[in-house]
């Protein structure tokens, strides 16, 4: 995570789930960025991530740009290389 700070970048993860189970997940696998909650599913499917027809959203996560716009989407997503991932195309992003 100290990469990303450095990289003047925040880290957040959305579910469908609820603020509370959100809460008792991050808390149980000592995540170190906040989970937010998506119980409706509008920011997944806004972004991309999922769609209407989803009881889900899937792992996959999007790399946003200052303006807020996705610059990459990565629909697989392996949580072992994953940071470095990011990492990399964040520094492509300028």
């Amino acid at each position: 995570m100290q990469d990303f700070e450095k990289a003047n970048t925040l880290v957040l993860g959305i579910s469908y789930d609820s603020p509370e189970l959100n809460k008792a997940f991050r808390g149980k696998f000592s995540f170190p960025y906040d989970l937010l909650s998506d119980e409706n599913g509008e920011v997944s499917i806004a972004y991309g991530v999922s769609n209407s027809d989803s009881a889900r959203s899937p792992r996959k996560s999007v790399l946003l740009d200052p303006n807020g716009s996705v610059a990459v989407a990565y629909d697989e997503v392996k949580p072992a290389d994953h940071p470095d991932q990011v990492l990399s195309d964040l520094a492509k992003l300028g």
